[in-house]
């Protein structure tokens, strides 16, 4: 049994990485269904949070379906992400993570994300202190290194676990790389085997099929998975890679009246969550991922993405539904 603190997790948790602009509660609520184990929210600003920023307070909404579920925050400056994390844990979530891993140059030219494994004094030091404010599990999400001269990812989950986080992720890619070439899991797999961690170590990058999953878990001997693009759009990827550990068959992949169903409730849980305007927008990047491969779906596409009327959207999907065939899209 996997543990986060008493957080119970099972035998090999798959875990939902926080993704900007796509971890949203509707995308959770229908990732929780289809089999994964613990989700994040998007990463939220810590200067966003102090400043009661809209959008940042509406990130930490969470429901008692998605349990367990962490709140990632991402900051440059401590005591900024020290009282957001006060802030985040006043929200109800299970566990606070902190992400030092995100590449994107708006994040890590501002000191925060993957610029912190730049100065790992100041990330230990930050670490600590978020540590200290809260009564919560605190959690890591990060990289190998900035580049392929800092990869210093063993020496530093020891000094953060030995500050007191309960659990560490880690992306095998350096920032300079972003999410170009693969992944290289070797330097998790050191640090799971190194014998003074004794907290969970879960490895991310690259798992996008069954296969993989059970490859790298068996190759590399991590304590659970993080997927997060290879969900996007394709849910069923957790209960996929599930039912292939435990029985060694290949599930076989959803029918396009599922497709359409799920993406019908997501659509649902997007109008319920932000309201119509802003669900119909944010709804409009998922449609290329839900029926990828699907033969002339373009005008069905265009149709969905430009539409602002709600019953028309419905309308769409059901016309996908009745009119195209699972053949067609497996083929």
């Amino acid at each position: 049994m996997v543990k986060i603190a008493n957080i119970e997790l099972g035998e090999f948790p798959l875990l939902l990485a926080p993704m900007e602009d796509v971890s949203d509660p509707p995308f959770r609520k229908v990732c929780k269904a289809n089999g994964a184990d613990l989700m994040y929210t998007e990463f939220i600003s810590s200067e966003g949070l102090i400043r009661d920023a809209a959008k940042s307070i509406q990130k930490l909404d969470i429901f008692d379906y998605e349990r367990p579920v962490g709140i990632q925050i991402f900051g440059s400056d401590i005591e900024s992400m020290r009282e957001a994390a006060i802030v985040s844990s006043q929200a109800g979530p299970d566990l606070i993570d902190i992400n030092y891993g995100c590449p994107v140059k708006n994040v890590a030219c501002k000191g925060a994300g993957a610029a912190l494994l730049r100065d790992i004094p100041k990330m230990v030091k930050m670490t600590e202190e978020i540590v200290k404010a809260t009564h919560l599990p605190v959690t890591v999400k990060t990289r190998l290194g900035w580049d392929e001269e800092t990869k210093y990812i063993v020496e530093t989950a020891e000094r953060l676990q030995d500050i007191g986080i309960q659990a560490l992720s880690i992306h095998g890619r350096t920032r300079v790389q972003m999410y170009k070439g693969e992944a290289d899991w070797s330097l998790i797999a050191e640090v799971k085997n190194n014998p003074r961690m004794k907290i969970p170590i879960f490895g991310n990058g690259d798992i996008d099929s069954p296969q993989k999953a059970l490859e790298y878990r068996n190759r590399y001997g991590v304590d659970g998975i993080m997927i997060g693009r290879a969900s996007i759009g394709y849910p069923w990827i957790f209960n996929e890679i599930k039912h292939f550990m435990n029985t060694g068959e290949v599930l076989q992949g959803p029918t396009l009246e599922e497709r359409v169903e799920v993406c019908r409730q997501h659509f649902t849980h997007s109008l319920e969550w932000k309201g119509e305007k802003l669900g119909i927008f944010e709804m409009r990047r998922h449609y290329t991922n839900y029926f990828r491969g699907l033969p002339h779906f373009k005008p069905l596409r265009m149709r969905l993405v430009q539409s602002e009327d709600i019953n028309e959207i419905y309308d769409t999907l059901e016309e996908i539904a009745q009119t195209m065939s699972y053949a067609e899209v497996a083929g």
